[in-house]
């Protein structure tokens, strides 16, 4: 007797497919309508996607009448790799098992990937009219702050003090535990590379519309503040330097050295705090500046009476 339920897969269910957000999202708009329905379903997932998930090679064909397979084009080869096609494979073991393909681009409706299919409901292709993508249906994610990464793995001037190199392998492995949308970011500029920002207001107006902002270096601390953001900040030389003098000039709290990494999730819970923010939002009217006075005087220019 087979269990009365359906097995829900996609490019993500492969163990070298791709996971994109469209394609999972497009799994969820499916699970939502089977919720609906009151229909039990199972999600099979890649294990090197979702290690804690059900995989697909561990899905038993006997327990489901039906399989699903969600978005993305279906094809029995990679263009050009001539590598079957995983979803061959999958025809074949749920032989038994009724198979819909929903929110699919069809490129080739005899293709073996295409026919296997009992059902196939096309977004495209097929010679029918184009359907909305299955990812609009789905149920709207839950916001997670976003958070722009500033790092630096320079700094030789600093020889053997530098730890730059264990400090970032340190931080991003501790920012992928984080349930947040990363932004890598670089203060560097530059005209013609698209990758990088060209002026110092592009860089500006990317910072100013994130939550938090993560850096090993003095101006990813500084510029984080000028636009109003909180700034969670790891000096990666050992015995701290420039990140760490810079945070005392400004009086910004947050600002660890290579030993105290182990304090990163409670400066973290700080810079998401409301106190953080409107400690933060301070310096976007920007600070004296004792260096500027230093240069005129130097400059034996006299201030105007």
């Amino acid at each position: 007797m087979w269990a009365d339920r359906v097995l829900v897969t996609g490019w993500y269910s492969f163990l070298h497919g791709e996971a994109t957000a469209g394609d999972v999202l497009a799994g969820d708009a499916v699970t939502a309508t089977l919720d609906a329905a009151g229909i039990p379903y199972d999600v099979a997932w890649s294990p090197g996607f979702r290690a804690d998930g059900l995989h697909l090679e561990d899905a038993d064909p006997d327990e489901y009448h039906t399989v699903v397979f969600a978005c993305g084009p279906l094809h029995s080869n990679a263009p050009g790799s001539g590598i079957p096609s995983p979803l061959l494979d999958l025809h074949a073991r749920f032989t038994r098992c009724r198979r819909i393909a929903v929110g699919v681009s069809v490129l080739d409706a005899t293709d073996p990937a295409v026919t296997g299919f009992d059902v196939v409901l096309p977004r495209d292709g097929a010679g029918s009219d184009p359907q909305p993508d299955l990812a609009l249906a789905a149920p709207e994610p839950d916001a997670v702050p976003v958070v722009g990464v500033i790092l630096t793995d320079g700094q030789h001037e600093y020889g053997v003090r530098r730890r730059h190199g264990s400090v970032a392998s340190a931080l991003t492995g501790w920012l992928h535990g984080l349930d947040v949308a990363r932004v890598p970011l670089d203060t560097r500029l530059d005209a013609h590379d698209w990758r990088l920002f060209a002026t110092p207001g592009q860089l500006r107006s990317v910072l100013s519309r994130l939550d938090v902002v993560v850096t090993t270096r003095l101006h990813g601390l500084v510029l984080g503040l000028q636009a109003g953001v909180p700034v969670l900040a790891v000096d990666p030389v050992d015995g701290g330097a420039k990140v760490t003098a810079q945070a005392r000039a400004l009086d910004w709290p947050a600002v660890l050295d290579a030993d105290r990494l182990d304090e990163l999730p409670e400066w973290w819970d700080w810079c998401r705090s409301p106190a953080a923010h409107h400690r933060a939002a301070a310096y976007r009217s920007g600070r004296p500046d004792g260096l500027t006075r230093g240069l005129i005087e130097a400059l034996g220019v006299l201030p105007q009476v």
